[in-house]
């Protein structure tokens, strides 16, 4: 019988390399995997092992000589040993260095539990800590951050220690989530997340919170990311001792960055507390804008103010809540953070898309909403919450701009945006500032695509010497602009009203504009009011009448006349509108033109 001899195992080097340790002799035994010998090339080790079990012959090598790749160190003579001396090295499969454990205790310093006193001064506040409201309004597990470890630009004036526990993340929260991915799916729901923490250093810009913006900023520009940020803060940071290349630090692209987004990909800003100078003009480049009750926002804070000459003031009387929500600065108001996080939510969903399961109210009601008296009022916001899906309508800037309401609703599901003239304010006149509210929201949708539906009962544009006071002959010319500057499709629904100019801007600056233009049966249209076109057209006719009484009686019949002239069947059949339609077919027609846009 043949009986093969064990072939020996060549040991040869695989790179060009230094001899750092021999740790084998010649015929010594060794077990598979024991160390025989340790080279170094460019800094990095590399141990040599053994193949198979054996005895050591034949080695070639010498303590710091340098040897080549594929040059012989030593060969393996097999054998059935299996055991060596218990201290022998062996090759193992993980590191011994305790860099990971270096790392988890330089994480910990930026979360909650490592800044219990931080965390407990905003609960005593009814506050929650920036990466409270983190975690609420991400999706589980589905956050990814940038630039943790980064701390405030003050080495030379702080230890590395104090730095750690005092400043972590430089007061900035940064990184990538999914929002609403149950509802959307986890590509429509990407986004990118800024959250100031005023736990540290009130909130205040550095020059490395700045860069991490600045950073995010750029991925959400390169992906067409939403952003959502929480702007609590005081602005810029004079106190970042270690920026020596700058003076000012004016020369910080992150306003430029965050205002380039604007109509690229929609911009959400959240605030509670003090949000001052820059911060607050970040805020304010933002497309929808939600601040809590507890929330005062100003383009400087008081240091500021009283470094200006203008007085000294506490922060509470700098832009409070109720004064930023009726000038237009503040889209909703939230009654904390917890509600400011669903809000964002919410708002941020009609952007990501459109959803399958819905439910809506009994439309037949819509035939009973409107008065059958043409001169009383009624309240649009019932009317618009019967012809929505049920819980789907969301009003934006509510108290500002009040003759006309703005905000997102679905039908059937389908995410789109809607401005309703308002009878109860000025009986529907379109003044102003309801002019500028209603042109800023249809760009906001005609940037991402989002339909327009318009519930138009309005007698026209607010006229008069106070309104001209308002510069009302520029401002209510926006609203034309943004209708003709608008891609995205709109249906105008004539409920009532549509006279004059005003009803023009409301179908987008021509009734032909929309790709449908309807009215409900109580319709009626005129070059201006009923009433005042009686009194412009025939003011010689009442003049001539013997008294008041008289005149009075034909008042009324011209009025009359006017109005069975100018009904909806009317215009509908003169071809000015495209249809009358039955109130509780509103939804379907809607949704019919949309599909067909």
């Amino acid at each position: 019988m043949l009986v093969l001899k064990p072939v020996n195992q060549s040991i040869v080097s695989p790179l060009a390399a230094a001899v750092i340790s021999i740790d084998v002799s010649d015929g010594q035994t060794v077990a598979k995997d024991q160390i025989v010998a340790i080279v170094e090339s460019m800094k990095m080790q590399t141990a040599l092992t053994a193949p198979v079990a054996g005895i050591v012959a034949n080695l070639s090598i010498v303590l710091g000589a340098t040897i080549q790749a594929g040059q012989l160190v030593c060969e393996i003579k097999p054998t059935d040993a299996d055991s060596v001396v218990d201290s022998a090295p062996m090759i193992e499969a993980t590191g011994t260095d305790n860099s990971l454990q270096q790392l988890n205790q330089q994480l910990a310093f930026t979360r909650d539990d490592a800044r219990p006193e931080a965390v407990a001064k905003r609960h005593a506040k009814a506050y929650r800590s920036a990466r409270e409201n983190l975690y609420d309004l991400c999706d589980d597990e589905s956050f990814i951050e940038y630039g943790q470890l980064a701390v405030a630009a003050q080495r030379d004036r702080k230890t590395a220690k104090s730095l750690k526990m005092d400043t972590p993340a430089d007061g900035v929260i940064t990184g990538l989530a999914t929002i609403n991915s149950a509802e959307f799916g986890p590509q429509a729901a990407q986004v990118a997340v800024i959250v100031n923490d005023y736990s540290v250093l009130a909130g205040t810009q550095g020059y490395f919170h700045h860069r991490k913006i600045d950073r995010i900023l750029d991925q959400a520009s390169k992906f067409g990311l939403p952003v959502v940020m929480y702007t609590e803060g005081g602005g810029g940071r004079p106190g970042d001792t270690d920026v020596k290349t700058q003076i000012a630090g004016l020369d910080v692209p992150s306003f430029a960055n965050w205002a380039g987004l604007s109509g690229r990909v929609p911009l959400i800003a959240v605030n509670n507390g003090y949000c001052f100078a820059g911060n607050a003009a970040l805020f304010g480049c933002a497309d929808i804008r939600i601040a809590t009750k507890t929330s005062w926002i100003g383009m400087a804070g008081p240091a500021m103010i009283e470094g200006g000459g203008l007085g000294s003031f506490k922060p509470t009387d700098i832009g409070p809540i109720d004064v930023q929500a009726s000038n237009g600065v503040v889209d909703l108001v939230a009654d904390n953070e917890a509600h400011a996080t669903d809000l964002a939510q919410s708002c941020l969903g009609y952007f990501q898309g459109d959803i399958q399961t819905w439910q809506a109210a009994d439309q037949q009601r819509l035939c009973e909403m409107m008065p059958a008296d043409r001169r009383y009022a009624y309240d649009i916001r019932n009317i618009i919450v019967q012809l929505a899906d049920t819980d789907s309508f969301q009003e934006l800037t509510q108290a500002h701009g009040q003759g006309i309401i703005t905000g997102f609703i679905r039908i059937e599901g389908r995410a789109m945006g809607l401005i309703a003239n308002n009878c109860r304010v000025l009986g529907g006149a379109v003044d102003a500032e309801a002019a500028d509210k209603a042109a800023r929201f249809i760009t906001l949708c005609d940037s991402f695509s989002i339909p327009v539906l318009s519930l138009c009962d309005t007698p026209g544009f607010m006229v008069g010497p106070e309104s001209e006071e308002q510069a009302a002959v520029h401002r209510m010319a926006q609203l034309f602009i943004a209708g003709a500057k608008m891609t995205t499709p709109m249906v105008t629904i004539f409920l009532r009203k549509g006279y004059g100019l005003g009803a023009m801007a409301m179908a987008g600056g021509s009734f032909h504009r929309p790709i449908y233009s309807a009215a409900w049966p109580s319709g009626e249209f005129g070059g201006m009011g009923l009433e005042g076109a009686v009194q412009l057209g025939f003011k010689k006719e009442l003049d001539a009448q013997p008294d008041s009484a008289a005149r009075e009686v034909l008042f009324n019949q011209l009025v009359d006349t006017m109005y069975e002239k100018g009904r909806a069947t009317e215009a509908a059949a003169h071809l000015e509108i495209d249809a009358v339609i039955d109130p509780a077919d509103t939804r379907t027609v809607v949704i019919t033109a949309l599909n067909c846009a």
